[in-house]
């Protein structure tokens, strides 16, 4: 018997050992079929063992946690790139750092810097979870980058760190069993998920991302935005507009007149690179620029928000799924033109035709990024350049009205020299063929000085919500912007501020979204053609945070400085609040400040006594008809001190309890309207409920209609969308994401959230709540239930016809997508305590009403917030909005012994509009008896 030398031996069994660990499984071994096969889908427990599978065999992976997503599942980067990148990614991030955020640089540097880094690739799937083709195509590119060693892909892996983001999942979970539960293939179906595939907000997590509510954003927005700042970031999506493959880069116009240039055609050269390689494939059916309805003005979403940061975002939506389709004949699609070079023909479409598509595009995106990576490294530099450029003088921005605002002062002037052949174009502000304005017109607008962009903003501690503002300030740290906290007292401009107030300068290269997030948006007047119908936006038209979120600030106009401290990027805030004054008698909370619920459902919760102050304090002018007020006690005191402490409360102690009337609350038995599938207005309201810490039961339409409803509840919200209008029919309910389902083929489980608010069963069951005195909330288009009760108020926004008959408004008249506009209201009625006379309002196409001539002296309607201008546009697109002066836009009316509460603006949208919630909040309390008089108060009065 002859034997090995043990070295010999432990040398064998290390190489057998590591040929093991580099034998990667593929796709087909690990889930038991190909990615693309069709009627087959990977749930994220299969997906997370793959990672892990692929991340635990190649030295071309490492796995990173990103966090935990809202049901408690862990989401899942791959950093994937060559062995020897991998060893050095603490260096490659920290160049994609300094360079994106262009500070102390000299483009010397920065070139030294783009040479020595690598390119950032950003690459996703998975975020709307019934777009299949996103999470697969993420697990077979992710297979190809680790298994493949052709020229192409070892040269990606050399100069590129792509960064693979599952974006959703939880919903890859909820999706593929859904779709996989029917043990016959042909038979599997997406349609009719009964339930959001995010928690809470399903579609609407792509329009989380200035926000950051959720977790998965909040995961997502730390990679992008603080940490890696990839210099490309590509989205995937579906589906694609009938007649082609997929719409992708570059988008239709308008873009946000905040972006750089550089960003702007960086996304052209990437979609070149894209059809291209599509093309070269002989791959058809890519369609761009006004082929499809995508565009780039919007932020929020998972793409858009990079682009406000410097970054190449990019968007394919794709057609294709696990059940084989057809590409319908659309002929106007056929012909060739610049929107779609290479037309696709009618055919069957199969899913791995998409994950191919998929694939080839993600490598043309990593094949410009390995080709390109110092360009891409130095043009981020130079965006983020320009912007602290832009920051640091006197700059004016263009846009719409600064363009008309030139036209006007062109048409306007008396002393304008014009040849009398041109005298009928002057007085329309036109310009005759070869010619031009002399330039003092421009002068007269681009240098006036109240119309610069600001050096920066302040917002003050002293504010009556200073909690929200430092959620919104979380909101600007989250996604990268740079914030300053005064370290003592300051001066600017002539006013004082104090220690603790924050102040956001605009030199910083991140300055598109910072200003997006307190500027107005200003969306051009874009018709389809002059005198036609409006063309859409692709989401919200205006979103200006700071105005939806209520925030009190300083626009700075000419640099300053100040005893500032930077925070470290991506630090969050929680200043601690305090009690203030001898508490012996009791404790003040502001009705002002929206964190004051939270602490007040904590104490009725316990068990102790709150009671509202519906006239303030007399003799206090600063103590707010509505203000909280908590008797001593130690039980008192322990659950105060601890939510000055962490809700960031300014609670003001009292030696003498107030004498002024008091009525005490109690929490409500609160009901939610559902539906089946979920609502994603009911699914923000559900998530701001726990946030707040209000009780809450989400009930269904059978639920209402079954009837007892006063039994078991005091108030019942309805969302927008969930009540029809007066002969509305079924589809008016059910939208492009929310198909009736059947109830034979709806699991048992699931069969009670069936049915929809019909005015047949519902509504009698609604009135009968009402009249026993039950209160009902109804937010946006539910407002049609005033209708259905045939209270006395119509819709405001008609003109009569001809024939003398009343018809809406047409688009060419009026048209408002989301904007944000500001209403006027009656800040001492119950409904809304703690406002001022004054809110901004996220405004969508809501309803705006006209009361009837004797309703509000006869009691039956109370305004609660109406538009007193004919302009009241503060951010976003208003076209015709002098219709909306002295509409009223929300108010409440008895119904019985109950209240009905209309509110034609989103009050609580997507959790953004805080500067509204108390709208909300204020009808989620009962009246007891008055503690002074003796007198009953109920809640709505």
């Amino acid at each position: 018997m002859r034997y090995f030398p043990c070295t010999l031996f432990f040398t064998l069994l290390l190489s057998l050992t590591t040929a093991w660990a580099q034998t990667i499984p593929s796709p087909k071994e690990h889930f038991g079929f190909n990615i693309g096969d069709d009627y087959h889908l990977a749930t994220y427990t299969q997906t997370e063992a793959y990672f892990k599978k692929v991340a635990a065999a190649s030295d071309r992976v490492k796995l990173v946690d990103i966090g935990l997503t809202e049901e408690g599942r862990h989401q899942y980067m791959l950093i994937v790139s060559s062995p020897e990148n991998l060893k050095k990614l603490d260096r490659y991030k920290e160049i994609s750092q300094k360079l994106a955020r262009a500070e102390n640089l000299t483009d010397v540097q920065a070139h030294a810097l783009a040479d020595e880094g690598k390119a950032i690739v950003w690459i996703d799937g998975g975020l709307h979870a019934t777009e299949t083709v996103g999470t697969h195509q993420l697990i077979e590119t992710i297979w190809q980058l680790v298994s493949r060693k052709d020229p192409e892909t070892m040269r990606i892996l050399d100069h590129d760190i792509i960064l693979l983001t599952h974006a959703n999942p939880d919903g890859q979970e909820i999706v593929t069993n859904w779709y996989m539960r029917e043990p016959t293939p042909e038979k599997r179906v997406l349609d009719n998920l009964p339930r959001l595939y995010q928690k809470y907000v399903g579609h609407d997590n792509n329009r989380d991302f200035f926000m950051l509510n959720m977790k998965e954003t909040q995961n997502i927005g730390r990679q992008l935005f603080v940490d890696w700042i990839p210099q490309i970031m590509y989205n995937h999506h579906q589906s694609g507009p009938a007649g082609s493959v997929l719409a992708g880069p570059p988008y239709r116009d308008p873009f946000n007149y905040v972006f750089d240039p550089l960003m702007v055609t960086g996304i052209d050269a990437l979609g070149a690179a894209m059809i291209n390689r599509l093309n070269a494939e002989n791959k058809p059916g890519f369609t761009r620029l006004g082929g499809s309805v995508f565009s780039t003005w919007y932020n929020g979403g998972l793409r858009t928000t990079t682009h406000f940061h410097n970054m190449i975002g990019l968007l394919t939506e794709i057609i294709g799924g696990p059940t084989p389709e057809d590409i319908p004949l659309v002929p106007k699609r056929l012909i060739p033109n610049g929107n779609t070079p290479f037309p696709v023909t009618p055919q069957k479409w199969h899913f791995k035709q998409s994950i191919d598509y998929s694939v080839s595009l993600n490598y043309s995106v990593l094949n410009y990024a390995a080709r390109y990576g110092d360009e891409l490294l130095f043009n981020i530099y130079r965006m983020g350049k320009n912007s602290i450029e832009r920051g640091s003088k006197d700059y004016w921005a263009l846009s719409p009205k600064r363009i008309d605002a030139i036209d006007e002062a062109y048409k306007n002037d008396p002393k304008k020299v014009v040849s009398p052949a041109n005298a009928a174009l002057a007085q329309y502000g036109m310009i005759p063929r070869g010619g031009g304005m002399p330039i003092k017109y421009y002068d007269t607008i681009m240098k006036a000085p109240v119309l610069r962009d600001p050096r920066g903003f302040v917002i003050p501690i002293n504010q009556p919500d200073f909690a929200t503002a430092v959620k919104f300030i979380n909101a600007l740290v989250r996604t990268g912007i740079q914030v300053q906290e005064a370290t003592a007292d300051f001066s600017v401009a002539g006013k004082k501020y104090q220690a603790g107030s924050y102040v956001i300068k605009t030199d910083q290269a991140f300055r598109p979204h910072l200003l997006d997030m307190f500027e107005p948006q200003d969306h051009p007047n874009d018709f389809q053609y002059p005198g036609g119908p409006p063309v859409r936006p692709y989401d919200a038209a205006g979103w200006t945070l700071a105005y939806l979120m209520n925030v009190k600030f300083d626009r700075i106009l000419d640099g300053f400085d100040g005893p500032f401290k930077k925070l470290p990027y991506g630090e969050l805030q929680s200043p601690e609040g305090h009690i203030t004054g001898a508490p012996s008698a009791g404790y003040l909370l502001s009705a002002k400040a929206n964190n004051s619920f939270i602490a007040v459902n904590d104490l009725l919760a316990s068990g102790i006594d709150v009671f509202r102050l519906p006239n303030g304090i007399g003799g206090k002018s600063t103590v707010e008809s509505g203000a909280f007020f908590v008797p001593a006690s130690a039980k008192a005191k322990s659950l105060l001190d601890k939510s000055a402490k962490d809700l960031d409360l300014e609670i003001t102690g009292l030696s003498k309890r107030p004498t002024t009337s008091m009525v005490k609350v109690a929490p409500m038995r609160i009901a939610l309207w559902d539906s089946y599938g979920g609502s994603m207005p009911s699914g923000w309201i559900r998530w701001l409920m726990e946030q707040y810490h209000f009780p809450m039961k989400v009930i269904y339409p059978q639920d209402i209609d079954a009837g007892n409803l006063r039994k078991n509840y005091d108030v019942i919200v309805f969302v927008t969308r969930a009540i029809p209008p007066v002969g509305g029919k079924e589809e008016d309910i059910f939208s492009a994401f929310e198909r009736a389902p059947k109830e034979e083929t709806t699991p048992a489980e699931y069969r009670p959230r069936l049915g929809k608010i019909t005015a047949s069963k519902s509504v009698p069951q609604l009135k009968t709540f009402l009249e026993a005195g039950g209160t009902v909330v109804t937010i946006g288009s539910s407002t049609n239930l005033a209708y259905h009760l045939g209270l006395p108020v119509k819709n405001a926004l008609m003109e009569m016809t001809a024939s003398g008959q009343e018809k809406p408004l047409p688009n060419e008249k009026y048209y408002i997508p989301g904007s944000v506009l500001r209403v006027s209201l009656d800040s001492t009625q119950t409904a809304t305590w703690g406002m001022s006379n004054q809110s901004d309002v996220y405004f969508d196409a809501s309803p705006v009403f006209n009361l009837a001539p004797d309703a509000i002296a006869k009691g039956t309607v109370k305004p609660l917030a109406w538009f007193d201008t004919n302009k009241p546009l503060r951010s976003g697109w208003a076209w015709g909005q002098s219709y909306l002066q002295d509409g009223v836009a929300a108010f409440v009316a008895p119904v019985g012994s109950g209240k009905f509460y209309a509110f034609g603006p989103e009050i609580t949208f997507r959790a953004q509009s805080q500067g509204t919630f108390k709208l909300l909040f204020n009808q989620l309390y009962s009246s007891g008896t008055n503690s002074q008089t003796g007198v009953a108060h109920v809640a709505g009065e």
